[in-house]
């Protein structure tokens, strides 16, 4: 016997003609006529290679053999995994769900979206957790596997299988302390070359990035005295130097009330996000769902 040989039809007949002992009113139930459910009981003495069931004494109905009533309970609890198969999934309700999301994301949005996203988790889905983590080298089969729910990062940055939407276009500005000792006036770049500056290396212990980049293309360098691996610490650094900062508007922004900010005097390439996600989860209510908080929390419509 190979299990493959049975159907779903041939299930169903099992299960009528035990609950009805009667071909008749079995066929009747399943809306098939007598002879077709004689030909699916043929197969199924076939593929089990038992009678199933036998005429009554008394020539009404079918009495099952041992092997069939044997048979009965666990021909329910398939049959009720199947119908659990097919049918629609759970809804899913952010107030009662215990579910726990991840994001792959880097600092810089983290300090962006976090403040924002936490809030709306907390007043939606008070039940369910969120994890934010660095994009792990293996972040594309993660999220593959499901144990990454979103990640956001660059788009050159993506493999051509996972779906993805802009986040944000993020521009810079640069920040000073306030009372510092060149005044508020707008930043030209001879003075922005000559002050000393702040970068935050992803990588840890670099003291070039992208604005040293944009100096190179127009022979001019500026001086980077500190070089530091947590976006949480510039502003700190730079609220207590006379050095610079130049960082994501987005990021800076949020430190306008202790910090200056300024236009930098050079030509910065705009940075661009995206949010990304496997095709597996893109029709799972709960990451529907997902999605849309971290969009109104990026400031844009949900999709």
């Amino acid at each position: 016997m190979n299990y493959t040989d049975f159907d779903g039809a041939l299930l169903l007949a099992l299960k009528a003609l035990l609950q009805e002992r009667n071909v008749t009113r079995a066929a009747a139930q399943l809306g098939i006529s007598q002879p077709a459910l004689s030909a699916r009981l043929a197969r199924l003495r076939d593929i089990l290679a038992d009678p199933l069931f036998v005429p009554a004494a008394n020539g009404r109905g079918v009495v099952p053999t041992p092997r069939a009533q044997a048979l009965e309970q666990e021909l329910l609890q398939v049959l009720e995994g199947l119908k659990r198969l097919v049918s629609q999934p759970e809804r899913f309700d952010p107030a009662t769900t215990t579910r726990t999301f991840v994001i792959a994301l880097f600092e810089t949005p983290a300090a962006v979206l976090a403040p924002d996203l936490c809030a709306r988790l907390k007043h939606e889905a008070k039940h369910a957790k969120l994890a934010f983590i660095h994009p792990p080298r293996d972040v594309f089969e993660r999220l593959e596997q499901g144990q990454i729910d979103l990640l956001i990062t660059v788009p050159g940055a993506l493999r051509d299988d996972l779906m993805q939407r802009p986040l944000w276009e993020d521009g810079f500005l640069t920040a000073q302390r306030k009372g510092h000792p060149r005044g508020t006036g707008p930043l030209d770049l001879e003075t922005f070359c000559a002050l000393d500056h702040v970068l935050v290396s992803s990588e840890g212990g670099r003291f070039a990035g992208v604005v040293d980049e944009a100096l190179v293309e127009i022979n001019q360098v500026r001086n980077v005295a500190f070089s530091i691996q947590n976006y949480a610490l510039a502003p700190l650094l730079v609220a207590s130097t006379d050095t610079l900062c130049t960082l994501p508007s987005r990021f800076l922004c949020q430190y306008r009330d202790r910090l200056d900010l300024f236009e930098p005097p050079l030509e910065l390439s705009a940075l661009r996000l995206v949010l990304a996600w496997h095709p597996r989860n893109n029709k799972d209510a709960g990451h529907q769902w997902l999605r849309r908080q971290v969009y109104l929390s990026a400031e844009l419509e949900p999709a």
